[in-house]
């Protein structure tokens, strides 16, 4: 099972400490947008302090002149322009920000994508589609769309605060002490809100996947619905899980809305003050009106965007926690690995051989045990018995799937865990029950079993997968697009499209999962046709439920409740009269 290394707390530097390789190639970028944000946050001041001479010598004074005795115009054109000038920048900063936001989560989903790619098996079989689809796609853009814009946002206004706390300094230090003491028991609360949200975060992303995984179950499984009338069924469990997202949601509202109502409440009382004291500060001459009036500007200018920080500060707590979950899937450690001095086997030379081998996918739980059984090169080799027994696992731990907690699997006497991942599973071709099969043409799908085959090789493999007649009779051919899982095709189809995929493949060992057990007579004829073809000259192990396609192998093994029970060729486990021959006399004692 694969485990994950635990992450503490990651705060603002430890992100980007970890998100410095993705950020590395557009470092330049991301600077320039960062830097654009200075003068940005910068300007502010100049327009709040450009106040204080326009105040005093042509309100106050009312002589009509300005400073240097300039035009009386100047000062609104000033403003006018550093707004533009401002303003221009503002759009450089978001474009280079959206830009290099949209390479670093790219880089994100690829390493995601590329670790989704190397997961466990039994990682995988514990995890629903809409939670995969929300670790891997969704907590990407959060974590860096999100961090990036609000990072931008932050750094700007962190500018603009400390030039405007300059001016207020500047223009009253003693109505600054005010403004800066107010400022900080304005941002307090915003520290409180991480631990309040983290828990309700966490949750709300298990319900966001349930959510999708609602959505994908009921495109796939829409004619189950239909036939079943599942539709009150569906509908109330889908209403279900919406009660419960917009319950988390009501919560985090709870939580986190709070906080700019009292931000605002204590900026008014600093509001308050300051001009309470200035005004007594005016009287005494100690500062002028263009002080005052300058020092109003810039304190309004520094608090109406705290007013509303506590917003943009959740989001940057919602990024950091999403970045948290993207790299515990990428620190995620995998438990399939390939051993540092792994080599390559260049085919099967001898025989597959399980010693003493015990599994289970749960401590509490064995599913086999102590099994031992060696498969000859060119055998065919049955594994039947009753449902859950453990026939299905057998053959996942050959190509490793899974790996086995005690014994070993060998193939010519190396075990397969020093074996190349790629070269075990390259000498190895699986035709399952169900058979998976990608959106695109029949052509896209068979030639997964080799990428690079010759036109002939596709021939020959659709000729042995008996899938030569259908081809030909669509108007496409090859190039008929088969819709998503194979919607389009016949369950027989698809079963002599992953044959012809596995015989394209030409691996020298062959695993059959019940291949035929879900097909009608006909199909199952013609498919049995086509699993003949690809079994000649390759060592084989069958599942099969039906005991009439397995008489002829050259092993047959009986297993149940994860033990092998018995072992030997149809008429010699008949003659025994035990385990096998109830089966057989179970299935055929309807038959003459």
């Amino acid at each position: 099972m694969a485990k994950y290394k635990e992450i503490k707390k990651v705060n603002l530097i430890e992100a980007y400490k970890r998100m410095w390789p993705l950020v590395k190639p557009y470092w330049f970028r991301c600077l320039l947008a960062t830097l654009i944000t200075l003068p940005i946050g910068a300007l502010d001041a100049v327009i709040a302090l450009a106040l204080k001479p326009f105040m005093d010598t042509v309100v106050v004074s009312q002589n009509g002149t300005t400073p240097f005795n300039l035009p009386l115009y100047v000062i609104p054109v000033f403003i006018i322009t550093f707004t533009i000038f401002q303003s221009a920048l503002e759009y450089a900063s978001a474009y280079l920000s959206a830009w290099t936001g949209g390479k670093i989560t790219q880089e994100m989903k690829k390493k995601l994508y590329e670790k989704l790619l190397t997961l466990d098996t039994s990682f995988l079989d514990s995890i629903s589609s809409g939670l995969i689809v929300t670790r891997f796609d969704s907590d990407a853009n959060t974590a860096c769309s999100g961090l990036l814009n609000n990072v931008k946002t932050f750094t700007t206004r962190i500018f603009s605060s400390l030039t405007l706390i300059g001016v207020l300094i500047y223009t009253s230090w003693q109505l600054a002490i005010i403004a800066i003491v107010v400022l900080g028991s304005a941002l307090y609360p915003v520290t409180k809100i991480r631990k309040k949200i983290k828990k309700i975060v966490a949750q709300s992303v298990v319900v966001n996947g349930q959510v999708l995984t609602a959505f994908n179950e009921t495109y796939a499984g829409s004619k189950t619905i239909k036939s079943y009338n599942l539709h009150t069924y569906q509908r109330n469990k889908f209403f279900g899980i919406l009660t419960q997202s917009f319950k988390l949601s009501i919560k985090n509202t709870q939580r986190t809305a709070w906080l700019s109502p009292v931000m605002h409440i204590i900026i008014a009382i600093g509001m308050a003050g300051a001009i309470w004291y200035g005004s007594y500060l005016i009287k005494s001459k100690t500062i002028s009106a263009g002080d005052f009036v300058a020092f109003i500007t810039a304190m309004l200018m520094l608090y109406t965007p705290i007013k509303n920080i506590g917003k943009n500060f959740n989001a940057v707590q919602l990024s950091l926690m999403a970045i948290e979950r993207v790299f515990e899937m990428i620190d995620m450690e995998v438990s399939i690995k390939e051993s540092k001095k792994a080599k390559n086997i260049s085919t099967l030379k001898k025989e597959i051989e399980f010693k003493n081998v015990d599994f289970s996918y749960t401590d509490e739980k064995p599913i086999l045990k102590n099994i031992n059984l060696t498969i000859q090169k060119g055998q065919t080799v049955a594994l039947v018995g009753n449902s859950g027994g453990g026939k299905t696992t057998v053959v996942n731990l050959i190509p490793r799937f899974y790996d086995v907690n005690n014994g070993e699997i060998l193939i010519d006497g190396t075990n397969i865990k020093d074996i190349s991942l790629s070269n075990l599973r390259d000498k190895i071709a699986v035709v399952f029950q169900d058979n998976f099969l990608f959106s695109g043409t029949i052509r896209d799908n068979i030639m997964l079993g080799k990428q690079n085959a010759t036109p002939k090789e596709v021939e020959k493999a659709i000729q042995m997968a008996c899938l030569d007649e259908f081809i030909n009779s669509l108007e496409k051919g090859l190039d008929t697009e088969i819709g998503e899982r194979g919607v389009l095709l016949s369950g027989g189809q698809k079963q002599r499209i992953a044959i012809a995929r596995a015989f394209l493949k030409d691996a020298p060992i062959v695993i059959l999962d019940e291949a035929t057990s879900a097909l009608d007579n006909k199909s199952e004829a013609i498919v049995q046709q086509a699993i003949e073809n690809l079994m000649k000259d390759r060592t084989v192990i069958v599942i099969a439920h039906r005991l009439s396609t397995v008489q002829n192998a050259d092993k047959i093994i009986v297993i149940n409740s994860g033990e092998i029970i018995e072992c030997g060729t149809h008429q010699e486990l008949l003659n025994k009269k035990e385990a096998y021959f109830a089966l057989y006399q179970a299935q055929f004692k309807h038959k003459g």
